[in-house]
């Protein structure tokens, strides 16, 4: 073990040699930095390829000056100026449909076959018609209205009023007399009440007094008698306590004499305190004792009052004149509340009857009418074809093979060719619309066969869509029916503009209309490009391009897409061309 840790420090010795050799040194130091350069620029061109794939890409069109055509592009429904329904009766089944849409017909031609009408369902609209009429004449027969309860209670009422009215003027014949009764009656009985709650009070103190309780007696009644009483307490208390100190005095044999002689005067206080306040006591129990006698001499004689009135008189006053008078208004208020509610019940009979002979007189109309299509439909039951009353050419079959026509839905509508044919367009732009001239032709850009034409006529108020729209109104000829869509580019003019760009590439806000254009920045690992929003105001457009007003020229470069969403400052990278 020692040999080989010899062997290890002489080793070591010799590569600190070497190491320390000027010239191995820098070829060292020579090397690190040529690998540190490497893996410098390999980072750096690794970070750029990726920063490049995280960015969006986006696809730009340069600016460029020059005539623009401005177009509205619109599609538009034809229109039949003039038309006319097809009907066929629901009860009928359409067998066999004659024509097709776009056929040219003239009057007279047969449009549908459709089948007889079975007896069968003659029968059961007969049935159905003979039911409606009992029903009508069931509805005729009403009762008439009966107000007999109502009567009755409004007679009992007025019986019941005129006996209280009897009774109430007899009350006032004797009401002299009564109310001078009832006047004594409430001043004894208030007198009565008084002197009981005096006699309460005058009762508790006497307790009080006896108790020698007097913290919460009424002072009205003691007088001064609470201060004797607390005198002699405290003077009770002085004597106990000399007494106290003239026991301990004798016991320990000092001043014994003198403590005595306070204890005789203390005791001399008290007892002249307990005389007085038992003398005031006494006095006033007295006076209290004698009051109370008193009190219930009169309440007795008042008791006697009052029981003698309430025999005479009876204890309550319902029978009183003014009970009575008021019985007699309420009594009249039930009285006037029915006849008021029976007025309104006739009244609201009387509109009822009213309804009802209306519901009769439209229950009377319907049956007439009911009555009508039977005798029609049974006059027409042997029918089979339906014929045009004009010719024209068709513009839609909503009837189908074996099935019964719909109500309210034609089964086919014929256009009068002869009275030509309409487009509308709504909504269009009020600045847009000045710029229309009428008599000036629309291109139809569906239009593959090249037979139609299509005219502006007239340019109206959109009286939907508001007072900044106009409506525009074309006049269609060619090979066209109702319901075809065409396809509207209409020329509104042409101008000079130095900066026209894709429309793909023009934006809007609530701040208004914009572009993304991309500004470069040089940089040592080549360009970079960052987004750049410029407001701009719309000018004119056609179907792919728009001209625009703002801080934007000719070779200013705008985004039409992105791989990405965008926003100003961020730095995109550029598709490829």
């Amino acid at each position: 073990m020692n040999e080989s840790k010899e062997v290890k420090e002489i080793l070591a010795e010799r590569g600190a040699v070497e190491t320390s050799s000027p010239a191995r040194r820098r070829e060292l130091i020579k090397t690190l930095i040529i690998v540190f350069l490497v893996i410098m620029l390999i980072l750096t061109f690794f970070s750029n390829t990726i920063m490049n794939r995280s960015l969006a890409e986006v696809s730009t069109e340069a600016a460029n000056a020059g005539k623009l055509v401005e177009r509205i592009s619109r599609t538009g429904v034809v229109e039949s100026n003039q038309s006319y329904d097809v009907t066929v009766d629901s009860s009928k089944t359409i067998k066999k449909i004659h024509i097709k849409v776009g056929q040219e017909i003239k009057a007279g031609d047969v449009l549908f076959t459709v089948d007889t009408v079975s007896s069968k369902e003659l029968e059961s609209e007969e049935e159905t018609l003979e039911s409606a009429k009992l029903e009508y004449q069931k509805a005729l027969l009403t009762l008439p209205t009966d107000y007999t309860a109502e009567n009755q209670k409004i007679r009992i009422l007025r019986e019941e009023l005129s006996s209280l009215i009897a009774k109430r003027d007899a009350a006032r014949a004797n009401e002299g007399i009564a109310s001078a009764a009832r006047s004594e009656y409430n001043r004894n009985k208030a007198e009565f009440e008084r002197l009981t709650d005096e006699r309460t009070n005058y009762e508790s103190t006497v307790r009080m007094l006896d108790s020698d309780s007097l913290a919460d007696a009424d002072i009205e009644l003691i007088g001064n008698l609470a201060s004797l009483y607390f005198a002699y307490i405290s003077a009770e208390e002085e004597y106990t306590a000399a007494y106290g100190i003239y026991e301990k005095a004798v016991e320990s044999g000092e001043n014994a004499e003198i403590a005595k002689a306070d204890a005789d005067a203390k005791q001399a206080v008290r007892d002249s305190a307990r005389s007085a306040y038992d003398e005031a006591k006494m006095s006033v129990r007295s006076d209290l004792v004698a009051r109370l006698a008193e009190i219930k001499s009169t309440s007795a004689e008042l008791s006697a009052k009052i029981e003698e009135y309430t025999a005479n008189y009876g204890s309550s006053s319902e029978e009183s004149y003014e009970t009575l008078a008021a019985s007699v208004i309420a009594k009249q208020n039930e009285l006037e509340s029915e006849l008021n509610s029976l007025a309104q019940t006739q009244k609201k009979d009387s509109i009822d009857d009213q309804k009802a002979a209306l519901d009769l007189d439209a229950q009377k109309k319907a049956l007439d009418k009911m009555q009508e299509k039977f005798d029609k439909k049974k006059k027409e039951a042997k029918s089979t074809e339906v014929t045009a009353k004009y010719g024209g050419v068709v513009s839609s079959i909503n009837a189908r093979l074996d099935e019964s026509p719909i109500d309210g839905v034609p089964a086919a509508t014929i256009d009068l060719v002869e009275d030509g044919f309409t487009i509308v367009l709504t909504g269009v732009e009020l600045e847009k619309a000045k710029k229309l001239k009428k008599g000036i032709s629309a291109d139809v850009l569906n239009n593959y066969r090249g037979d139609v034409e299509v005219t502006l006529k007239e340019i109206k108020n959109d009286t939907a869509s508001g007072s900044k729209y106009r409506q525009l109104v074309f006049d269609v000829k060619g090979d066209v029916v109702a319901g075809d869509s065409l396809n509207l580019s209409i020329p509104c003019g042409s101008g000079t503009y130095d900066a026209i760009i894709p429309k793909s590439a023009y934006r809007s806000d609530n701040n208004g209309g914009y572009v993304y254009i991309v500004n470069s920045k040089n940089s040592p690992l080549g360009n970079r490009y960052y987004v750049e929003r410029v407001e701009v105001n719309l000018a004119a457009e056609d179907e792919t391009s728009c001209a625009i007003e703002g801080a934007i020229g000719r070779g200013d470069y705008v985004i039409t897409a992105s791989s990405k969403p965008i926003e100003p400052g961020v730095q995109v990278r550029m598709k490829d061309k």
